[in-house]
């Protein structure tokens, strides 16, 4: 059995490779910003130039697609800085749940987010692109100063002679004292190639991250959802006590006392005996039919079986008034994000079904960056609110325990648009078609 010793040398030559292999990385990083600095000019021109010409129309319909390509842009920087920062970069924008173009646009105006990506971009084509530069730069003067007595050799004359006032180099021999530069410039890279790349790193992380009151308002907000999902955890453990025991329990008692006296029966009155089991019968089908129906109140089995998309256009299928529905998700969503906008949905088409008076309704469920959106519309009387203590609001507690939003969009005599939006990630790909009942 042999076995292999390394020595200081080899120790100090393996710590010299990782960190030489660390700063190519680095300067590798450098000029990735130094090129992303290009199209983040040409954003802030095209911003800049949309801002000033909003007031004509044609500004808020160029601010359309730059403002939602900003924030894209912006994503890339949070993931190639906090990957370098060994961090994630969370997204500061607010959840808009606009209905239209010019909501859209008065969301975003109130959001210091999407205010702050403006000025980032201004940090990034200035502050940022010469830290960039100075990085780069620092990789590119080893190899100059390195080539130096080559370059030296294959120009004219007199191109690459330097006056340094004491002495001059313009020979090919003394072209090699420049090589002193080189052995100078390497120890700075070395130095300050990971300092400056962290820098710009922490300048993007400082304007893209969350601002302090925001992480203030997301924890008070989160410590709210947090109590209020325990209470109605709490509420619906007790509904569902109370549904076995008013339901599933009484019937299973009086199955249980039905068959003890169909039992004493069988030898002095069969055919009462047998009407008693007919009846027993009877109740344990009602009984099974309580069981299903509170299992379907925790979580459907159409929900389990079909995933969300199924279970809403079997919900839409259901209704008595025909229902659109179109749907269109890449994967499943979390099991919990499921559950909850299942019921939202159903919520929604229940009040439809209840209130609206509508003669037709759609559910359009998508995925887009990151965000669940479900919109529930129908062409019924209006006038619903999420300020009226109706059962709106109890859907958007609920949503909230998820970090979701819901708005409602209902003048009087219609229509009425509901739209729930949740963030979160999508699995096991897959895309479902739409449907409609007519």
């Amino acid at each position: 059995m042999s076995t292999t010793t390394i020595g200081k040398g080899d120790e100090r030559l393996l710590s010299f490779g990782g960190g030489l292999a660390h700063r190519l990385r680095m300067s590798a990083m450098a000029f990735v910003y130094v090129l992303l600095a290009v199209p983040a000019l040409v954003l802030l021109v095209l911003v800049t130039v949309s801002l000033g010409v909003a007031a004509v129309g044609v500004g808020l319909a160029l601010l359309l697609v730059l403002v939602p390509l900003t924030a894209k842009f912006a994503d890339a920087h949070r993931a190639i800085s906090g990957r370098l920062l060994r961090v994630k970069i969370e997204r500061p924008y607010s959840m808009n749940g606009a209905t239209s173009s010019m909501g859209l646009l008065r969301v975003w105006a109130g959001d210091a987010a999407r205010w702050r990506d403006y000025a980032w971009l201004w940090m990034r084509v200035t502050v940022g692109w010469t830290i960039s530069w100075l990085a780069f730069g620092l990789t590119l003067a080893p190899i100059f100063y390195a080539i130096y007595p080559f370059l030296f050799w294959v120009t004219p004359d007199g191109v690459f002679d330097v006056n340094y006032g004491i002495f001059r180099v313009d020979t090919q021999i003394e072209s090699f004292f420049e090589w002193t530069w080189m052995f100078v410039s390497f120890a700075l890279w070395w130095r300050f190639e990971p300092v400056l790349v962290r820098w710009v790193a922490r300048l993007d992380r400082a304007m893209l991250a969350p601002s302090r009151d925001q992480l203030e308002r997301r924890v008070a907000h989160v410590a709210q959802t947090r109590a209020e999902a325990i209470d109605h955890s709490a509420a619906e453990l007790r509904r569902i006590e109370r549904d076995l025991h008013d339901g599933a329990q009484a019937r299973l008692v009086s199955l249980g006392m039905t068959l003890g006296l169909a039992e004493q029966m069988l030898t002095t009155d069969p055919e009462g005996a047998a009407r008693l089991l007919a009846e027993a019968r009877d109740s344990s089908t009602t009984a099974l039919g309580d069981l299903r129906s509170v299992v379907r109140g925790i979580h459907p089995p159409v929900l389990a079986d079909r995933g969300l998309a199924g279970a809403v256009q079997a919900l839409a299928l259901d209704m008595a008034v025909p229902v659109t529905a179109v749907v269109s998700l890449p994967g499943r969503p979390p099991a919990p994000v499921e559950s909850a906008v299942y019921f939202a949905v159903a919520e929604c088409l229940a009040n439809v079904a209840k209130h609206a008076e509508a003669t037709r309704a759609s559910v359009e469920l998508t995925w887009d960056d990151g965000t669940l959106r479900a919109v529930v519309t129908d062409d019924g009387v209006g006038g619903a609110s999420l300020d009226k203590g109706s059962g709106l609001a109890g859907l958007a507690r609920r949503l909230d325990a998820l970090d979701g939003r819901m708005s409602v969009v209902s003048p009087d005599g219609g229509p009425t648009v509901v739209t729930l939006e949740v963030e979160c990630a999508l699995s096991s790909a897959r895309t479902t078609p739409s449907s409609a009942t007519d």
